[in-house]
């Protein structure tokens, strides 16, 4: 199929098709198109979707410039994951935080309603694919508020199961050998403040990065607690965690809940958590997708592919 676009020719092409047509070689390489440029003539060739797809991203892109005067990569990124083409997040709902990046903001709706949702409720649990920004963006809220002085310390969490891989022989003490399972909470921070800084406030146990058991007989009051990979929790451990929650607190559960790695029949407990309080006031729940991975775009390619391979098995 083929579908010819006509510019306007008094259109910013430059900003339009990005630096060395940046912009158009992302939806070729994303969408599986072809797209050549003469003038003010854009012709897209591929199959009747994709050049449809590709037709209402370009709409979209022209629509972001139109209205903010603006188009950059990200924009063009957002579009293709099928964000709507009128769709900007307010500065208003940046995520204030320490160091040089000084804020971070949401890139999808998704990702705008997850944020929305931590702000609002004491307690959320977040679902979603690997990309998608759940620890990314529990991490950010939990800096903001100590930055702010709405809280007095940060609890990061993981439970200590294992992806496939034993552990258990590597040398060192019981910290050595849980820093593998700690060590995407230690990226996450480290992305929003300075290393010494964070250091700093980890031998005050102003942050605590701990296993997952360590919280066991704590009330953590004036804290934001976030448990990651939540979805390798037994209901036990669950309730364990949810029942650490103090005064002053806010609490955030992560997990992907179709990467569970507990063994086989055991149920996840950040499932049966979600099934049993869902319809509590003060909870929130968000279920981010597919389109809302930030990661490299090939990520979503594989997470769909896994998804589809998995219902015809």
């Amino acid at each position: 199929m083929e579908e010819t676009i006509k510019l306007n020719p008094a259109y910013k092409q430059l900003e339009l098709f990005g630096a060395a047509d940046s912009h158009l070689r992302l939806l070729r390489k994303s969408l599986g198109v072809q797209i050549t440029a003469r003038k003010s003539v854009l012709t897209i060739r591929g199959s009747q979707k994709d050049v449809k797809r590709a037709a209402d991203v370009i709409a979209g892109m022209q629509g972001q410039l139109d209205r903010h005067n603006r188009l950059d990569h990200a924009d063009v990124a957002a579009l293709i994951r099928g964000a709507a083409p009128n769709e900007k997040i307010a500065d208003a709902d940046a995520v204030s935080i320490y160091g040089h990046k000084k804020v971070i903001k949401p890139s999808t709706s998704g990702q705008l309603k997850y944020i929305q949702t931590m702000l609002a409720n004491d307690l959320t649990f977040c679902t979603g694919p690997a990309g998608t920004g759940k620890t990314y963006l529990a991490v950010a809220i939990a800096v903001s508020m100590l930055k702010n002085k709405q809280i007095r310390r940060i609890v990061l969490a993981r439970p200590a199961v294992e992806a496939g891989e034993k552990l258990g022989f590597l040398p060192g003490d019981l910290q050595a050998k849980v820093n593998p399972y700690l060590r995407p909470l230690f990226d996450a921070l480290e992305d929003m403040m300075d290393f010494s800084q964070m250091r700093k406030f980890m031998e005050l146990d102003i942050i605590e990065i701990i296993p997952l058991a360590f919280m066991r007989g704590r009330t953590l009051n004036e804290a934001a607690i976030i448990c990651d990979e939540a979805q390798n929790t037994l209901p036990l451990q669950m309730l364990m965690v949810l029942t650490r929650l103090g005064q002053g607190s806010k609490m955030i559960i992560t997990g992907d809940v179709t990467q569970i790695d507990l063994p086989s029949g055991q149920k996840s407990g950040m499932v049966d958590a979600i099934e049993t309080l869902k319809r509590i006031r003060g909870i929130g729940i968000v279920e981010l997708t597919q389109k809302d991975i930030v990661r490299h775009r090939l990520v979503q390619n594989i997470v769909r592919a896994y998804k589809k391979k998995k219902k015809t098995d």
